[in-house]
């Protein structure tokens, strides 16, 4: 278990337990943190998760409340997380991108033009905002300007049609797992440097390293 699952393990029990009651505002970030035994980063991240599921009520300038937790309001999440946990079709997702994806990315080293590799250069220099919809944008744009690379439509068309079946799996991963964030954009640049130097077998061992590590995570979420 991850220092953030285990952040949020605790601020749900003490919901459950009757600490923190419905409609009440958490204690101060530093003191709460000291009280789960958790890193401010850590806490950040689990009052992140649960507020995509409608569990925390994060009001800007004002704090972060305990929500209703009316029924009606939970609906949606609920729905986001039974799809993401008991729903077997993301990891075949995951599964046939492992497939393809490492292949689209050694044909890209063999194909991409000079321009083509400052294009993936610039997406990486792009100023993020550190939100986990602005990580998922740009895991998109990445891998999406790999396929085209590799030369093949047809192949690049296939990964397009897989890809947004997997977002929400991507946006939860990148709410619950340590430095989500960091370690995406590393693994991006290790894949880019692999295709600048026009390796084809290093461009394909990033890029399966990268999709395996991804699906490790997603089987373990499913566990």
């Amino acid at each position: 278990m991850s220092v953030t699952d285990e952040a949020i393990d605790k601020i749900k029990s003490m919901i459950v337990s009757g600490t923190l009651k419905p409609g009440e505002r958490l204690p101060r970030e530093a003191d709460l943190a000291a009280d789960l035994g958790v890193s401010r980063n850590s806490l950040r991240e689990a009052v992140r998760a649960l507020s995509l599921v409608r569990i925390l009520d994060v009001r800007q300038g004002d704090g972060t409340y305990v929500s209703s937790l009316a029924p009606d309001s939970l609906l949606d999440a609920v729905s986001f997380l039974l799809e993401l946990h008991q729903d077997d079709s993301v990891l075949e997702i995951f599964g046939v991108r492992r497939i393809l994806e490492p292949g689209a990315t050694a044909l890209a080293a063999r194909f991409m033009t000079d321009e083509d590799i400052q294009k993936l250069n610039d997406i990486l220099l792009e100023q993020y905002d550190g939100t986990i919809e602005d990580l998922v944008e740009h895991d998109l744009r990445f891998h999406a300007a790999i396929a085209v690379g590799s030369g093949n439509t047809l192949l690049a068309s296939l990964l397009e049609s897989i890809s947004q079946p997997t977002v929400r799996a991507r946006i939860w991963r990148g709410l619950t797992e340590e430095n989500a964030f960091e370690r995406t954009l590393a693994e991006h640049r290790g894949i880019v440097e692999a295709i600048a130097q026009r390796d084809p077998k290093l461009a394909e061992a990033r890029s399966l390293s990268h999709i395996c590590g991804v699906e490790e995570w997603l089987r373990r979420a499913n566990a």
